[in-house]
């Protein structure tokens, strides 16, 4: 593995943290945990377009083509403002660790079963001992943080 990607992981995790915070000082500002999101979301959407018109080289498909995509291939935004929103509610009651805690092991759980069962086109990893041997210590450690 490149270790620009690995760098890059590790600056997704400090991000998410961050904007954890920063969403719920919006919320605070804007007495709106709604709007918060929705204007989370209009920044990063700015952001896209900014930098679509500057990098992007791909073809762009065409509305024929876009109409034949199954519309599950679409939840991703659904995801992701189901994310936004819910950790501008929950984050001020237990905490950005907690939160990142719960939010790691669920990732966790959930990619074991992907990569197990090659759901979503992925590469098929079985569920091996050593696996799951992390995933029931990624689950103490959460049990341990959560204690507080």
């Amino acid at each position: 593995m490149h270790w620009i990607f690995l760098f890059l992981a590790f600056l997704i995790g400090i991000s998410n943290a961050v904007q954890s915070g920063v969403n719920v000082q919006l919320r605070e500002s804007l007495n709106n945990p709604i709007l918060a999101a929705l204007t989370s979301f209009f920044v990063g959407f700015v952001i896209l377009l900014v930098a679509f018109a500057c990098f992007n080289q791909n073809p762009i498909p065409s509305l024929s083509d876009i109409k034949q995509i199954s519309w599950t291939r679409f939840m991703g935004g659904v995801l992701g403002a189901f994310y936004v929103l819910t950790v501008i509610f929950i984050v001020r009651n237990i905490g950005p660790a907690n939160m990142i805690c719960l939010v790691v092991a669920g990732q966790m759980i959930a990619a074991i079963t992907i990569d197990h069962f090659g759901f979503q086109g992925f590469a098929v990893h079985q569920i091996t001992l050593p696996r799951i041997a992390g995933a029931v210590l990624l689950v103490a450690g959460v049990y341990l943080i959560l204690k507080n």
